[in-house]
């Protein structure tokens, strides 16, 4: 694609960034085919060719035409960020790359109007706090019924019961793990699960409570700076850790292990960070790619279920992990349903179906038609966002794909709660069969 900057506008690095993305860009169109708003709204700026064109002639203007730019941020904003148009693309253009600096540049243009600039900074603070999310669900819970009905389908049922988390201090093996902002309260029995599959292989999970929300909520509602500060303070958290031998940093939800990886782009232009941020982006792991290199016949399943797997977006487009899970499901003796049209977004896309819910709830009723196809019996996942958005139609169970497994390899102990540290079990075992050797007493 041709473009028209000056001389001057390439002094400005993010300018340089956009033109050479936009360079890349043939205008083919295949992405279009692809991308989930412009199958539901059949509008070419809807779309990945026509955003890119909106964003050109942005960037290449010379004026403050308010109308303009308001039109651009309208289509911009129907943008899911799935990055399906970047899997489809054969030039590689990167899309999400061009589409920040938008984002970006839109708002330093027309700032956004006082109830939307509300919206958004209530968001950012209501997630990113682990115990402030806490406390605004607990709220929410106990006022269910006068919730309004958007932010009433984000409310979960009872959630799982995480049991107990193995400590895993004692392996020789050690890895990082991001907690995350939402999911200790939407889904707590993610990470423990975690823990304790990766305890029956041999791996701690080293705690790092000073790590907090990855920076992914505030670098996509407008503050890409506190996203980059967020970034920032999650390496200086982990980063003694890793000097310790830490090997890997565990993310289960797929969201947030996208973002980590893309730390060392994001701080590349920071001379005091640009290296550590490299080195954490390089150790950022899915969970996936921990477990499929593990020797999984040491992981036995009593029965393997029924079920459909739902690849995020930031797992199959953004990490190009797509196939991995359901791969590794397989191996472990589950039966995986067809999931017609597994490449599209189901809606979530971090806090769009709260901004755009009518979008997003087409894209999740479309994504479970099609999911529960095959008459699953439950719904995986690998991303709480995701997670969270499909359940709220109450329909087919969804749960992260690693509590499935947790479960077929422990059976239910006898209060219903899963019995989850072999090592615990063991131990209670040794004990018992010492007290019914022991002779009994006149």
């Amino acid at each position: 694609m041709q473009t028209h900057f000056t001389e001057q506008d390439l002094e400005q690095p993010h300018l340089r960034e956009a033109e050479r993305v936009l360079r890349t860009c043939v205008h083919c169109g295949f992405c279009n085919a692809t991308c989930p708003t412009y199958q539901l709204l059949g509008d070419e700026r809807d779309g990945p060719r026509g955003r890119i064109y909106l964003m050109k002639t942005l960037l290449e203007s010379r004026d403050d035409d308010h109308q303009a730019t308001e039109e651009t941020r309208l289509h911009l904003d129907r943008c899911l960020s799935c990055r399906n148009c970047e899997t489809t693309c054969p030039s590689g253009v990167e899309y999400h790359k061009l589409l920040d600096i938008g984002r970006a540049e839109i708002e330093r243009r027309v700032p956004r109007k006082a109830g939307e600039r509300a919206l958004r900074f209530g968001l950012r603070k209501a997630l990113v706090d682990p115990r402030r999310f806490r406390a605004l669900l607990k709220l929410g819970l106990t006022f269910k019924p006068v919730v309004p009905g958007t932010l009433k389908q984000k409310l979960p049922a009872t959630p799982v019961d995480a049991g107990i988390r193995p400590e895993g201090r004692g392996h020789e093996r050690q890895m990082l793990i991001l907690e995350g902002c939402v999911q200790p309260s939407l889904s707590p029995n993610t990470n423990a699960a975690t823990a304790r599959v990766l305890d029956r292989l041999g791996i701690g999970l080293t705690p790092a409570p000073e790590a907090g929300c990855c920076g992914a909520v505030d670098f996509h509602l407008d503050a890409q700076d506190a996203g980059r500060d967020r970034a920032r303070a999650n390496i200086d958290a982990w980063w003694p850790h890793i000097e310790a031998g830490c090997e890997a940093i565990v993310q289960t939800a797929s969201g947030c292990g996208a973002f980590v990886k893309e730390y060392g782009e994001m701080l590349a232009h920071d001379p005091t960070y640009a290296d550590k941020a490299t080195h954490v982006s390089a150790l950022a792991r899915d969970l996936v790619e921990i477990l499929e290199d593990e020797p999984l016949d040491g992981l036995p399943l009593e029965n393997g279920g029924r079920l459909a797997f739902h690849c995020p977006c930031t797992l199959q487009h953004a990490q190009r992990l797509g196939g991995h899970v359901e791969s590794l499901l397989a191996r472990l003796g589950f039966q995986l349903t067809p999931v017609r049209d597994a490449h599209l977004c189901c809606g979530s896309a971090g806090t769009y179906s709260i901004t755009q819910p009518t979008l997003a709830t087409q894209l999740r009723d479309n994504k479970l038609d099609a999911l529960e196809e095959g008459r699953p019996d439950v719904i995986a996942t690998a991303n709480i966002g995701c997670q969270s958005h499909l359940a709220g139609a109450d329909r087919t169970p969804v749960r992260h794909w690693i509590e499935l497994v947790d479960e077929a390899l422990t059976p239910a102990t006898s209060d219903g709660l899963r019995a989850t540290n072999s090592s615990k079990l063991e131990a209670r075992s040794s004990k018992l069969e010492a007290r019914s050797s022991k002779p009994l007493q006149p």
